[in-house]
């Protein structure tokens, strides 16, 4: 058998490739990188990271051509999740991270102030929707003076139409204009400038994220999710997305130690957002990004694997510099 080497580390001996669904996104990269480097170091499997977009990578999974998936938003696939699960071709090992999140809100300096910075609070009793009409001033619109700017999301994703009634449904549409960015890059772009000057700022975003890593933000108060609301007027809280580990079936049989620690593997949204702020502050390297986090994340990871396991994959870290 060969021996591999990643990052100038070199691996135990291969007893062969396991395959990962890297999905278009950071987040499930990094995990990719994390599963990978246990998985190479730990257990003595090569990981193989095939690029592609959700639905192409998942159908992948269910032809056997990918062993492992480390993100899978259900509820924003369920029909070929659905397909999948029931086929048997596909097994569902749990949650990866339980607290995925999305919603409004504005720099916690806005509310609170920050000294350091000699930033006074701009709207102390800023709390819910409730209290949104109250303040437009402060979030002016430099366009439309009379009114307040909300930030929405990408024009053509879901939530550009979601803002859009819940706008209508809370009555803030009297108050607040809404800005659609052109891109990901834009709406985050929008909110770190904001951020790095000290100004207000009120808007969408989603969790995990390197911005939310990055910037003290607090969410806007909505009323809870509530499926009669949000199928009739979206005037409640965006529902959580699960995001779980699958695999292909069978891996059950050929590496079912592989599927043990999977099962285990759980990470939070705040580590996410954590590790994607690190990437963005060194260069985007999402092998970095997974290295960063398991030297951060000992007590962590640690939970996941036998002490063997734990004994290699120490070492091969100490390697790394």
């Amino acid at each position: 058998m060969l021996s591999i080497t990643v990052g100038g580390v070199s691996a135990a001996p291969s007893k062969g490739t396991l395959v990962l669904a890297d999905v278009n996104w950071d987040s499930v990269q990094v995990h990719n990188r994390i599963a990978g480097f246990i998985l190479e170091h730990g257990y003595g499997y090569k990981p193989d990271y095939i690029p592609g977009a959700t639905i192409a990578l998942w159908a992948g999974m269910e032809r056997g051509d990918i062993d492992i998936t480390m993100e899978i938003w259900v509820d924003n696939q369920l029909e070929a999740y659905h397909r999948g699960i029931d086929s048997g071709k596909v097994v569902d090992l749990g949650s990866n991270f339980p607290d995925s999140w999305q919603g409004w809100l504005v720099p916690t300096y806005v509310i609170k102030g920050d000294p350091e910075r000699g930033i006074k609070p701009m709207a102390p009793d800023l709390k819910s929707i409730e209290d949104l009409p109250r303040y437009w001033e402060i979030f002016k619109d430099p366009e439309d003076p009379d009114k307040g700017i909300f930030y929405s999301c990408i024009p053509g994703w879901e939530c550009q139409k979601v803002n859009e009634k819940k706008f209508k449904s809370y009555g803030l549409d009297k108050y607040y204009n809404i800005f659609l960015p052109g891109s990901d890059a834009a709406l985050n772009g929008s909110m770190a400038a904001a951020y790095r000057k000290g100004q207000p700022w009120f808007g969408y975003y989603w969790a995990p994220t390197w911005v939310l890593g990055k910037y003290d933000m607090t969410p806007i108060e909505e009323p809870p999710y509530d499926e009669d609301k949000w199928g009739k007027s979206y005037a409640c809280a965006y529902p959580s997305v699960k995001v779980n580990i699958c695999v292909n079936s069978s891996l059950l049989k050929r590496a079912p130690e592989v599927v043990e620690f999977l099962k285990k593997y759980e990470t939070t949204q705040d580590m996410a957002n954590k590790f994607l702020a690190y990437m963005q502050d060194h260069g985007s390297d999402t092998q970095l990004a997974a290295i960063w986090f398991l030297k951060n994340y000992e007590p962590v990871w640690t939970t996941w694997v036998p002490a063997d396991v734990e004994k290699k994959v120490k070492a091969a870290l100490a390697k790394v510099k």
